[in-house]
């Protein structure tokens, strides 16, 4: 393995050392980059630091190469498949940690409690996702559940599909989320037309649809908050 420029570094200025005496807030996101991917060997010399550089160079910021796929991870020289997939497995548990960090998963009590627990996981998908979440008659916790992956329309986002899971859990009341890869969070006609339909669905079984949250572009849309639902 060659470790040319990190050895060539005093130690205090190498970024585990500088972890380990000053805490990772004190590194910058190609220090910290360079420890995630930090082992194995580095094609033509490269070493961990100058890789973390070329990352970031090429993807723009952290939040590029969230959106970057493991294969365009790869076109960078010094990254391959068991790089690529730590980078993705360090960032998914990033957002998982700040996901419950700022959601209370054991009970919502407002869209922002919804909003702040679903940006993270949510806001940077290539594709739509439409989930749902069950909650008790405390509006506590019980299930989220996955019904969708791709363009949304009203064969994909069946009430059969959305409410057979809630009626299983015994959910009293249900929340629907679902991301806008656009980043613009304003409701399509075609989702206006899905949760009105979804609404009268659940009044008719007896579960309440409590909103509709949309993501995109770390912001969110409440369809209860504008009155829609």
């Amino acid at each position: 393995m060659n470790n040319g420029l990190i050895k060539s570094l005093p130690i205090n200025e190498r970024p585990r050392e500088r972890l380990m005496q000053y805490g990772p807030g004190c590194l910058s996101d190609s220090q910290m980059l360079s420890i995630i991917i930090s082992s194995g060997n580095f094609s033509n010399g490269s070493d961990a630091i100058k890789i973390s550089i070329d990352l970031l160079n090429k993807f723009s910021d952290l939040k590029g190469i969230d959106l970057a796929s493991i294969s365009e991870l790869c076109s960078v020289n010094g990254i391959g498949f068991a790089k690529a997939t730590r980078i993705k497995a360090a960032i998914e548990l990033g957002k998982r940690f700040i996901a419950s960090s700022n959601g209370n998963i054991k009970k919502f009590r407002s869209c922002e409690d919804i909003a702040g627990y679903y940006i993270p996981i949510m806001d940077n998908l290539k594709k739509e996702q439409f989930r749902t979440v069950l909650l008790d008659s405390k509006n506590k916790f019980l299930k989220e559940e996955m019904i969708s992956e791709g363009s949304l329309n009203m064969s994909v986002v069946h009430p059969r599909e959305v409410y057979v899971g809630a009626i299983r859990e015994s959910a009293t009341s249900i929340i629907f989320i679902h991301n806008h890869p656009s980043g613009d969070t304003t409701p399509s006609e075609e989702d206006i037309r899905i949760t009105e339909r979804l609404v009268r669905a659940g009044n008719i079984i007896g579960i309440k649809a409590l909103d509709h949250i949309i993501i995109g572009g770390g912001s969110f849309f409440s369809f209860s908050d504008r009155g829609l639902i």
